[in-house]
């Protein structure tokens, strides 16, 4: 009897991940590429290119500030913040950073150089949790985080010469790209340190966090676009090349469920399973992404990305994050 309830647990176990992994992975597939095509590829007859990263943070945060909302009247739980607002909001902006820089580096890398680049996070990850959260790493974790920091600036620093594709053409600055990526890198490291201090640190629900989180973003967000000038002229584009809410929807609905999904998989299997997820997840981004887009890949590309698998691997399997 209890031989078949273990049994029976293991199958329920093993149905939920299986769940979580297939709802990672399908809606950050699904939401890289629809990334990529908005900011890399042109709109209508002009070949025009949609330049308002700001706008599409604004649709994402409004998207699942409004569902996170949905979830937390249905489910009757109390839409009182849990910590101070300021709080959500200092995520909410390095947040805002974190996803700016991602949209802009677009404009400058293409999907698979920013897909792997991703995976140096760790150092700046590892900075963010000795000054925040007091943490304490060895010199072997940051030694293997060195190596996957080498083998991404491989990736980055020898790209392949790519006479093929007219939407890389002239778009391409690695410079610039870098800059972005490590702007990406360091807004990212504090978010996700950050949310984690606060679940520490007070009693909160996730759909809490979600909500007053992405509430605070879609504020900062709606301010900078008028800030800029670029509301007006982010939706003049959109009733310009129509085909372009619809993938900006769409977008935005994926980057909701997988945010949820996100949250689903770290409450019932916790980060580590979650972790090796995403590093799956990143791997198959970059080949969908290379078969889709045609984009090459140079020998040291290649080097770079294989060289960092078992370091990559180790410090997602041994760092406490």
């Amino acid at each position: 009897m209890a031989e078949t309830l273990i049994a029976a647990g293991k199958e329920i176990r093993a149905g939920k991940l299986a769940f979580a992994v297939v709802g990672i992975m399908s809606t950050l597939l699904v939401y890289g590429v629809l990334q990529e095509k908005i900011m890399r590829v042109p709109y209508g007859r002009k070949k025009e290119y949609f330049r308002f990263s700001l706008f599409l943070v604004l649709c994402n945060r409004i998207t699942t500030s409004a569902v996170s909302a949905g979830a937390l009247l249905i489910n009757k739980k109390t839409l009182i913040p849990a910590a101070p607002m300021y709080k959500y909001c200092a995520i909410s902006l390095s947040n805002i950073l974190t996803t700016t820089c991602q949209y802009e580096a677009l404009k400058y890398v293409s999907f698979p150089i920013q897909t792997l680049a991703k995976c140096a996070k760790m150092i700046p990850v590892m900075v963010w949790g000795t000054i925040i959260m007091q943490k304490k790493y060895t010199g072997k974790d940051y030694f293997f985080a060195l190596l996957v920091t080498l083998g991404c600036s491989l990736f980055i620093l020898y790209p392949a010469i790519d006479d093929i594709n007219p939407y890389k053409r002239g778009r391409e600055s690695t410079v610039w790209g870098v800059v972005l990526m490590i702007g990406y890198l360091g807004f990212d490291g504090f978010t996700s340190t950050f949310q984690d201090k606060l679940f520490k640190g007070y009693d909160m629900e996730i759909d809490n966090q979600i909500f007053y989180t992405t509430l605070c973003s879609s504020f900062l967000s709606f301010c900078g676009l008028v800030v800029q000038g670029h509301l007006l002229s982010a939706i003049e584009f959109m009733i310009v090349h129509q085909e372009c809410i619809f993938d900006v929807l769409l977008l935005s609905t994926v980057a909701t469920a997988s945010q949820f999904f996100i949250s689903y998989t770290i409450r019932t299997f916790g980060a580590l399973t979650f972790a090796t997820i995403m590093t799956t997840r990143q791997l198959v981004s970059i080949l969908l992404s290379c078969v889709w887009f045609s984009h090459p890949l140079s020998w040291e590309q290649w080097f770079g990305a294989v060289s960092m698998c078992f370091p990559l691997y180790y410090i997602e399997n041994h760092l406490p994050f």
